[in-house]
């Protein structure tokens, strides 16, 4: 079947390309591939390049030569090449200039700008898998693994099916929920962790990919593809291994639609997500089914080291940094997504594990997630099993909307603020003599005279639960002198009668402050 250059367009590793000059080339027919990197004209009679090749360049030799460059698109038609496909546009070559492109135009020879993830490797082997195979791939492959799948009077089940199919054609099978959870799994061989498989998914960021064909991630020198299907209208991921790097990217592609069939043709359900389901379960404030469910997903109450809840994260971001954490630490973070909102827990994947040290790990990590300015982190850590995990849970979720009001230049939130504030909640509510007494504390403001009054009482709010009682931050919070706020905040004491920052006062203090914003937030 003939091959042209619009067909490679369509290839994985052309997504994000731009054809950028002679478009008239565009169904040139495409037999081969060969990187071109020459200093000099006279190398293209060295490298006898054939006719109907995709040339792929940088320009290396030629980076600041304009002249050159254009050289090289003319002896590149003239040779009958089908196209150059320019890599690293932006790193060696600043920019195609408009001579090129004029050149590229006026020779009709497709010129296409590479995405800057692009690499020679994969061009070479998309592109020639595109070229030998077409549509028509190894019989020992599709053929096989089809009779197998089709077999319904040997399998009683699509699991069946597929393991012996993977069995015989040496390849691995894993579905994976939309969250990365393990749903159903074909292993053949042990070479590749399945840990490993998904934390590297999970850094290759797979949520973004949507291509048909499957995205090639090695772990550790095993072949892994990773792509996306659909079941009974929910996303999928399925992850096949490659045990001998035996298929080109393009038959694992058919591999998996041929299993995706098949899926159809045996009416096969996933499992629930258990994992998912025990997440919700605490959530909901369900501990039973917690429970119930802990043995399935394979989760010890002794394993929960934090909980969380995450707002306004922008997915890649978030999905990379725990990536990242899990590589560089023995804990494993279990979460549910949908749009920006993100429950999660963070479990410790080692029997002898240091939870002092694991807990400082979860802090650091919530520490470097709060430089998104317009996300939110509102977490537990330091748990006592299920238990304490369902109430960290109904803390969070009862507190998070209103602890924003209390401590408005916070970004991450940890059990202290949200058990104040909780606490702020509940009295608020019940209303009565505790209320009252919390809020005659701050009454010596009234009688300062309204706006003098306002004024302390905002420099002392400021200083209590914005600036960690510190006179240069509140400074900085209030737009003022730090003189300022030192006179301001000896007043306050000879107001109150007291040190404010004695140890007997600031809790009672705290609280008080603490509900007066809440009440204002809510009026």
């Amino acid at each position: 079947m003939k091959v042209t250059v619009n067909d490679c367009m369509e290839l994985s590793v052309f997504k994000g390309a731009e054809v950028v000059g002679g478009k008239a080339g565009m169904t040139n027919e495409v037999k081969s591939v060969s990187v071109l990197d020459v200093s000099e004209i006279s190398d293209f009679e060295l490298a006898e390049f054939q006719k109907t090749e995709i040339l792929l360049t940088g320009f290396l030799g030629a980076r600041k030569d304009v002249a050159k460059q254009c050289e090289i698109v003319q002896n590149a038609a003239e040779k009958g090449c089908a196209a150059l496909a320019v890599f690293f546009v932006g790193k060696a070559v600043k920019k195609l200039d408009d001579k090129v492109l004029e050149a590229a135009d006026k020779a009709g020879l497709p010129l296409i700008r590479m995405p800057e993830d692009a690499t020679y490797s994969k061009a070479i082997s998309e592109i020639m898998d595109r070229v030998l195979y077409g549509d028509n791939f190894k019989n020992s492959l599709i053929s096989n693994t089809v009779f197998h799948l089709l077999n319904f009077e040997k399998h009683s089940n699509f699991q069946s099916a597929v393991r012996e199919a993977a069995i015989n054609n040496d390849f691995q099978v894993i579905l994976l929920s939309e969250d990365f959870n393990p749903i159903f799994t074909v292993e053949t061989r042990q070479k590749v962790k399945l840990s490993d498989a998904i934390r590297q998914g999970k850094e290759k960021n797979m949520q973004t990919e949507s291509s048909k064909t499957y995205t090639l991630v090695d772990v550790d020198g095993a072949l892994t593809y990773w792509g996306l299907v659909n079941i009974g209208g929910e996303k999928y991921y399925m992850l096949i291994v490659d045990n001998e790097d035996s298929y080109t990217a393009g038959e694992v592609t058919k591999l998996a639609e041929i299993i995706e069939l098949a899926m159809g043709m045996w009416k096969y359900t996933p499992e629930r997500d258990a994992k998912s389901e025990f997440i919700k379960a605490l959530i909901r404030g369900n501990k039973s089914l917690a429970y119930a469910l802990q043995d399935e997903a394979r989760i010890q109450g002794s394993d929960i080291v934090c909980v969380f809840f995450s707002k306004g994260f922008q997915r890649e971001a978030e999905s990379q940094a725990f990536a990242e954490f899990e590589k560089n630490t023995d804990l494993e973070i279990m979460k549910i997504t949908e749009e920006d909102e993100t429950y999660g827990m963070i479990l410790n994947t080692v029997d002898d594990g240091n939870r002092s040290l694991q807990q400082n790990d979860c802090a650091n990590l919530f520490a470097r997630l709060k430089a998104d300015k317009a996300a939110r982190i509102f977490h537990v850590t330091g748990l006592n099993g299920i238990e304490g995990a369902g109430d960290a849970y109904k803390l969070i979720s009862e507190s998070w909307a209103f602890v924003q009001d209390v401590f408005p230049y916070k970004r991450v939130f940890t059990k202290y603020e949200l058990t104040l504030v909780n606490n702020c909640i509940n009295i608020q509510i019940q209303g009565g003599f505790v209320k009252k007494n919390y809020v005659e504390l701050l009454e010596p403001f009234k009688e300062a005279g309204e706006n003098k009054g306002k004024q302390l009482l905002d420099t002392l709010e400021t200083f209590v639960l914005d600036a960690g009682m510190n006179s240069s931050k509140t400074a900085e919070f209030m737009n003022i002198h730090a003189n300022t706020v030192q006179y301001r905040l000896k007043k306050i004491n000879e107001m109150l009668g007291v040190e404010i920052t004695g140890n007997r006062v600031i809790p009672g203090l705290t609280m008080a402050l603490a509900l007066k914003r809440l009440e204002r937030s809510v009026t």
